[in-house]
């Protein structure tokens, strides 16, 4: 979204490979950051705080996923960055997908980390119950810094772009992100079940699945390693 300030961390690697790092629902860079220092060793890492969360200005509205993948493809031109390869996580992948069909000029590659939701549990019921039921995997450390996101982001705003993610049809994308796309699942994870990562790789032109054992779904905090590890190598077999 043009005239919105737009807060993102850089890592200082500028002639390497960009990728790019969105976050999940109603959070921030934050808790992105075990990961993001990870592959700033070999990549040039920027993590954007999109419209209304972070340390980014608040749209008076609030953007559905269309509106959030306008304004991270907006930022990228205002940023320089031509085209790169996109990481993220849970609702993140959501709005990937709509920057890879409508911006696709855009985007080198997608890395969709716990793609959200599988159509029949796309209600406020279900997604509760698989929320609690991830709570158990997330370190203690990780509570902090969610909650002072949603507090930041504002509780209403948060709880209306969740209802707008659940309007939202990530299936219908799929067959037009033609670009290179590794799935990444994690083998516990609750709210990405193992039957819709299946679905989303093999509907996806140019997708693969990766399953990463003994964790579940935010992988970007609690499976750094793992993710850094598979996301270099899926990159690095498209050079």
């Amino acid at each position: 979204m043009r005239g919105l300030c737009v807060r993102a961390k850089v890592s200082g690697t500028p002639a390497a490979e960009t990728i790019v790092l969105v976050h999940g629902l109603a959070l921030s860079h934050r808790y992105m950051m075990p990961t993001a220092l990870l592959l700033a060793r070999d990549f040039r890492v920027h993590l954007p705080d999109l419209p209304g969360f972070g340390d980014s200005a608040h749209p008076r509205g609030v953007l559905d996923v269309n509106g959030l993948a306008d304004a991270l493809a907006a930022w990228m031109e205002t940023a320089g960055i031509s085209r790169a390869a996109l990481l993220g996580n849970s609702f993140a992948c959501q709005v990937i997908l709509a920057l890879a069909g409508r911006h696709p000029e855009r985007v080198e590659s997608c890395i969709l980390q716990g793609p959200t939701a599988p159509p029949e549990e796309r209600s406020w019921f279900w997604q509760a119950v698989r929320w609690q039921q991830n709570q158990r995997y997330n370190p203690p450390e990780l509570g902090p810094i969610s909650w002072g996101d949603y507090r930041r982001a504002g509780y209403l705003r948060s709880l209306r772009t969740f209802r707008l993610s659940l309007l939202d049809r990530p299936e219908d994308r799929l067959a037009r992100v033609s670009v290179p796309t590794l799935v990444v699942r994690g083998q516990h994870d609750p709210i990405c079940n193992a039957g819709w990562a299946e679905r989303v790789a093999g509907q996806l032109p140019n997708g693969r699945l990766v399953v990463i054992p003994k964790v579940a779904h935010t992988l970007v905090f609690t499976a750094a390693e793992q993710l850094a590890a598979v996301t270099r190598q899926f990159l690095g077999g498209l050079a």
